[in-house]
Formats: structure tokens, sequence, C-alpha cells
């Protein structure tokens, strides 16, 4: 019988975390040690934001740059992970009767989910696709695709979300680089209270007085939504394996469902990570 995967909300700031070694790349390096070996992955990362749903379905992803202004060594950054086209169809057919499209040639792997992935799996051996995240859709579309997709934790696929529960780049903050503003700590914790109780009721942020702050446009939300959704269908609420904020307004917390009792690195609710974060070099 093939081990329960645990699911993942990884908020994954600069791309410069690819490279560097953090507070916050620690914790992910220790989960994917702790972690069970998946038999592949599925990415949501909030850089794929189109007006569909699509899924990867080519054997050999391509590593993207959506990004400009960072340093050369980060646009010579290759993640060579396989891709798997099979997994792509048990996400169609599971995601039934929303229609879910096979990609074999336009996309590939972009910085969310490689930038993660390089310290969840280095060695870049784990066969991964992403899911697109459909801009045309509402939250609860996507809390319950998240719900569909909850099964493949039972066919040893790890899900990953990517993205920041919190991040306005309008609004960043240069003299606060290790730290949040107080209406991004307020946010985020209305968040983590929501996802270790009541997951399914993620979609009431939006009610939040410090939404439209913290959620300017909603492509690094949306990933949160599907592990609400996951946690929902798992009949549990989401553990935070780290809290905290980076540059004023962009959270860097991440949840998992399922993680307890394998040895995940994690920190309880309001759980920070420790004050000496590397500051960040560069733009988000």
């Amino acid at each position: 019988m093939m081990q329960t995967i645990p699911s993942l909300f990884i908020g994954h700031g600069s791309p410069m975390n690819t490279l560097e070694t953090n507070a916050y790349t620690s914790v992910w390096q220790k989960l994917g040690k702790a972690l069970p070996r998946p038999r592949g992955i599925l990415v949501v990362s909030a850089h794929w934001f189109i007006g569909a749903t699509a899924v990867t379905a080519m054997a050999r992803p391509r590593t993207i740059h959506d990004f400009y202004g960072f340093p050369q060594e980060l646009f010579a950054f290759q993640y060579p992970a396989p891709g798997m086209p099979e997994l792509a169809e048990e996400v169609a057919e599971l995601a039934k009767p929303v229609w879910v499209g096979l990609d074999h040639d336009q996309w590939g792997l972009d910085h969310g989910t490689w930038s993660v992935l390089a310290h969840l799996y280095p060695a870049a051996d784990v066969p991964v696709v992403q899911l697109s995240l459909n801009s045309l859709k509402p939250f609860d579309y996507h809390i319950d695709l998240g719900r569909r997709l909850a099964t493949l934790r039972e066919r040893g696929v790890l899900i990953l979300g990517s993205g920041d529960v919190v991040h306005n780049l309008a609004r960043l903050n240069w003299r606060n680089r290790e730290g949040g503003e107080d209406w991004a700590h307020r946010f985020d914790d209305a968040a983590a209270e929501l996802m270790a109780d009541r997951p399914g009721d993620i979609a009431k942020l939006q009610e939040h007085p410090d939404y439209r702050l913290s959620v300017p446009t909603p492509d690094h939300f949306l990933p949160l939504l599907y592990l609400a959704g996951i946690a929902e269908a798992s009949g549990t609420g989401a553990s935070p394996l780290v809290r905290g904020c980076s540059l004023g307004s962009v959270s860097m917390t991440c949840y998992g469902v399922g993680t307890e009792g394998n040895g995940c690195a994690r920190g309880g609710a309001g759980a920070e990570v420790p004050s000496d974060v590397p500051p960040d070099q560069t733009n988000l």
C-alpha cells in the first residue's frame, strides 16, 4: 500500500532564496529530508496565473526564468527535474467535471516552483508537474479543486502550493527587512487561525480589514486555497511549519497537511523564524 504523502504551502518570497541559506530555506531543506519520498510532485505556483486551468504534460519541462533585474547566477540556475505526463492525466481526470487542459509544449517550471524545490529536492530527481491558477475563477473554485486533488496524497504525490499569504510589492519597506508591518502580521495571523481550525472558510479572509493591503492581486494568495481544500478533504487543519514576514509586506509563512509524525520541522501558531534572517539584496 502506498504511503500517504503530506501536502505543503510554502511562502517563497524572493527568487534569491533559490541560492541562499537562511532561516526560511533551512526549514525547507529540513522538510525535504524529513518528508517521505513522493512518486511525483504537483506544484500550484503563483507565477502561472492565466485565464485557464492547465497542467504541464511534457516529459522534460524547461526551467523558466520569469523575472528581471537579478544577478546572472540566478538566470544560470537550472532545475532539470523530469516531467510526468501520466500524473498530468491523473490531475485532469480527478478534476472532472472541471476541465483541465494538458500543456505539452508551452510552460515548464517557473521560479515559484524551482526556488523551493532547489531546497526540498536539490537533486531534481523527483518528477514535477505544474497546475496553473485560473485567473477567471472565484476563490471557491480553487478550494474545491484542492479538495478534488486531495486523493493524490494517497497515490504518493506531494502537492505543493507556492506563493505568499501576504504579498504587496508596492508596500515593501527596506528598513524592515526582517519583519512585517502590523497590518501584514494581523492578516497572516487571521490566515493561520482559519487554516488551523476552519480551512474551508479561508475565502472569508476577503472580508478581513487588511485584505486589500495584504492581497492587492490574488496570484500569490491562491495557492494557499489549494492547501485549504486539501486540509478540509483530509478532515484536518493545516499546521504552520514556520511563521514570519520579510520587507514589511511579504509573508514567508509555510503550512503542512499530514506533516505531523513525519519528523518535519515546524513551529506552533505564532512561531517566528530567528531574528537573524539575512536581508534580501534584491527586489522580490
